[in-house]
């Protein structure tokens, strides 16, 4: 479990600059991080701890594909997400939105990542709807959930 972080005590804001980090350089991450928490504050003119909590909320979702084996065929079983898988898959696919975008600093793509998932648009926000369409459509396989193992 991730340890609270210095400026907002959130284990949340925390968990977002350990994703966002890469080759070890936290400093770097973390000042991206707080950058990009000032920008989304001023933007939603909301506390930025409540408005980070509201994009991630916004970006998770609550069903998700995974694959059983049954008698030599492969299903995709629509599943329910745990809390904490949710929070991940949602700072995961906003920062991947994120990295995705070019044309600007790394702050600045992140804070709009993060104003777009609490305005209930953007990348992570459709992948969201994509995800919950698939799970949607193979609803069939529900059955085949044994009881909703996460494995």
């Amino acid at each position: 479990m991730a340890e609270p972080d210095q400026r907002y005590g959130s284990v949340l804001v925390s968990q977002l600059t350990n994703y966002l980090m890469e080759d070890g350089k936290k400093a770097v991450a973390n000042r991206i991080v707080y950058g990009a928490m000032e920008k989304l504050a001023e933007q939603t003119k909301q506390p930025a701890l409540t408005a980070l909590e509201t994009a991630i909320n916004n970006a998770g979702p609550s069903m998700e594909l995974k694959s059983r084996r049954v008698g030599g065929a492969n299903y995709q079983v629509p599943i329910e997400v745990r809390p904490s898988r949710r929070i991940a898959l949602s700072l995961r696919w906003i920062i991947a939105a994120a990295r995705g975008a070019k044309g600007t600093s790394m702050e600045n793509r992140l804070a709009n990542e993060l104003v777009q998932a609490f305005n209930k648009e953007g990348a992570a926000i459709k992948k969201k709807e994509d995800v919950h369409r698939m799970a949607d459509a193979n609803r069939a396989f529900a059955h085949l959930a044994w009881g909703n193992r996460n494995r």
